[in-house]
Parts: C-alpha cells; structure tokens; sequence
C-alpha cells in the first residue's frame, strides 16, 4: 500500500513501518517551496520533531537545507569576509590552517552536519597527531568558532556548534631575555657585523622586526636624534608585505641613545659611498637595512642570521624577538613604568607586558 496521510504534514508507509514527517523550510531565492523529509518509528516522535521544528521556525531560528560543505564556507569567509578587511599577514596565515589543516579533516562535512563532537575529535587528533601546540590549535578554535559565527549570521547554520566544545587551552609562552651582562657581550661581538644595526635598533628601542625593517632613512632624525616609526615590513609567506605599523599606538616617535645613533652615521655614510660607487646599479629604496647594492634584507633572513650569530659567538640561546623583551625588562630594571614601556614598544595598553614579563615586575611597576 503506498504511503498514506495520517494528520498535518505526517505519513505513514504500511510496508517499511515508517512515519514521514514533512518539514517546511519556506522559499528559496527561485521562489519554491523548500521542504525536508524524515522519517521515525513511531507517530510520538514524529509529532515531537513537527512540533519541534515549527516552534524553531516561528522563533527565526529554523536555516533552509544547503548543500555547503565546510571547505566551501571556510573558503567564502576568508575571501568575502576576511581578506576586504585584513591584513595580508593575517590572511596568509589563515590559509594556511584552512588548507593545510581544517580542509583535510573537516572539509567535506556538509556545514549543517558539523557538529560538536566532529570538532572536539578535530582538536584531539591536531594535539595526539601533530607536532602543533596547544595555543597554536587554539588559534584553529578561534578561526573556525569565528568563521561559523558569521554562517549564523547569514543563515547558514542555526547555531555555532564550535561554543558547545572544549576549547584548547593556552599556556603563557616562556619569555627570553638577556642580563645586562649578556647583552653587553652581545654588542660587543656585534660591533662591524652586518647585525650591529639590527641587534641596536632591537635592543635600545624594543622595535618589532617588521619595525626596523621597514626603517626609512627619511624616519631618522639626526637633528633632533629622533627616529619616526610609521611602517612595516614583513613576509606572508615568500611574499614581502610594506604595510603600516601594526596598530595606531604603534606610530610612535623614540629618542635615539647615542650609541644606536652612532651606528645609524655609519651605516648611512656606507650607503652613500656604495651609491657613489655602484652608480645606477644602486638600488635606491631609501631602506635603513639594505646589502651593498642597496637591495633590502629579507626579514627571515635576519632573524635566522641571529640565531646562528648567537651560536657561533656562545652566547644564550637567545631568539632576535628576544632583544624586544630583554629591552622591556631592563627598562623596568631601570625603574621605568609598565606605561612608559607599553608606549615605547608601540602597545595600545599594559596588558601584554602583565602577560608576558617576569614575577619581578609586578610590585614596583603598579601604575
């Protein structure tokens, strides 16, 4: 017998045993009624899942049937949500977990069927199965719980199945800096190396890398021994980014200790004789850091540099990020105040140096 109604928008099929409960989804974009069938044992739970999808329809909260995979969401957001509003870094960085992570696990789930639990075991497998930290898999839950947010919004999915998980926790990164002692032998081994500017600007200033990096020569005030820090100059990949600097905060005017200021003559004078010498095949960026055809350092490069500059003299281990924290924590040393240090380094508030900086900081430095 074929199947039959029994009562509004519920069937019954006499051969499987089966109740068909028809769910309405409203019209799509070509004017058709959008409708969904399921099926149950027995005519309660039918009833239950009518009543149930018909209060979630009437509450604004029912999303009509899509065929969109996570990949394909995932891929939407970053090109049409985030790229228009992002920096390049950013969106370098997450494509990189979207293709390299999120698309291979979870891309071909359908985004109405992801669920909690799918995402919890995505965690689990990154922590058991990858070489990836804990905060680095946090940064995956933050893009992913940001991303269905936005498929929320735009009645992609009812509800965010990412707020109904664990979230990976973080653990506050151990921070590396120098005595005194060791930054002195520190200059001293670096005095005439290519990174006696770089380690100078690092460690009297506490500029980022993308900061001296992306250093003009019309940033350096030799009249006023003042240096202007306005933009930057960092990598998505093998790709070089000039950019602003990273926030408003970050444009900040520094007053250049004699020694660093010294160093920038020097390195000035140099590029004016290779100017002179090299003629026309003198690459003229106007670059603070530059080789001697004026063609600029590769940010990388530097960083790597110093790794293996720190090696071979014996010094501690030491990353070129370092210098920005050993920069902090000798000026707190000195007696300067955690707001005084947040505004040299370009931060917006004090709470990265209450993260970040050592037990000793805390009593003295209260504002």
């Amino acid at each position: 017998m074929a199947r039959k109604r029994v009562e509004r928008n519920i069937s019954y099929d006499d051969v499987r045993k089966k109740f068909y409960v028809n769910l309405d989804f409203g019209f799509g974009t070509n004017g058709k009624q959008i409708k969904k069938t399921q099926t149950f044992s027995t005519i309660t739970e039918a009833r239950k899942a009518l009543r149930a999808h018909e209060v979630k329809k009437d509450r604004g909260e029912v999303v009509q049937p899509r065929q969109t995979t996570v990949a394909d969401w995932l891929r939407y957001w970053l090109e049409n949500i985030v790229r228009p509003y992002r920096a390049e870094t950013t969106v370098y960085g997450y494509r990189n977990m979207i293709e390299n992570y999120l698309v291979p696990r979870l891309g071909k789930i359908q985004l109405q069927a992801l669920t909690p639990q799918k995402i919890q075991r995505y965690y689990t497998d990154l922590l058991t199965k990858t070489t990836l930290s804990s905060n680095t898999v946090r940064k995956h839950h933050d893009l992913l719980r940001t991303a269905l947010d936005v498929a929320v919004r735009q009645q992609m999915i009812a509800t965010n199945p990412a707020d109904r998980v664990e979230a990976p926790k973080t653990k506050t990164p151990e921070r590396h800096f120098y005595s005194p002692q060791d930054l002195t032998r520190l200059l001293q081994c670096a005095e005439g190396h290519r990174l006696e500017l770089v380690i100078k600007l690092a460690a009297y200033l506490g500029l980022r890398r993308e900061e001296y990096c992306g250093l003009h020569w019309s940033d350096v005030d030799f009249a006023h021994h003042v240096l202007h820090i306005r933009g930057a100059r960092t990598t998505a990949g093998s790709k070089i980014i000039e950019k602003e600097t990273k926030t408003v905060s970050s444009t900040r005017s520094l007053h250049m200790p004699a020694p660093l200021e010294d160093a920038l003559r020097r390195e000035y004078e140099r590029q004016q004789d290779d100017r002179a010498f090299l003629g026309e095949e003198y690459h003229n960026t106007d670059l603070v850091l530059v080789w001697s055809d004026g063609h600029p350092y590769k940010p990388n490069y530097l960083s790597e540099l110093f790794t293996k500059f720190v090696q071979e003299h014996n010094l501690p281990p030491l990353t070129l990020h370092g210098l920005r924290h050993t920069f902090a924590t000798l000026a707190n040393q000195s007696g300067a105040t955690l707001y005084d240090i947040s505004k040299a380094l370009g931060h917006s508030t004090v709470e990265p140096l209450r993260r970040f900086t050592p037990i000793f900081w805390t009593a003295r430095t209260k504002m």
